[in-house]
């Protein structure tokens, strides 16, 4: 997973909903600047923001060992 394909997965499902940014931001707290830079893939999005915008658009997060 990278910061990339994170914002990728977030516009996508943004687009399924038929959200647009704007609503996003307000739904889940945060600023149309932190969802625009979130979803290009902006490496120092902080993680309690990107967390509140998944949970507004019904995502969650699995975190595990990665297998090498």
């Amino acid at each position: 997973m990278t910061s990339k394909l994170l914002g990728q997965l977030i516009r996508q499902r943004r687009k399924h909903l038929g959200m647009k940014q704007a609503e996003l931001a307000l739904v889940s707290g945060t600023g149309l600047r932190f969802i625009s830079d979130l979803e290009n893939g902006k490496e120092s999005c902080q993680v309690g923001r990107t967390l509140r915008v998944l949970g507004s658009l019904g995502l969650g997060t699995t975190i595990q060992p990665q297998e090498k």
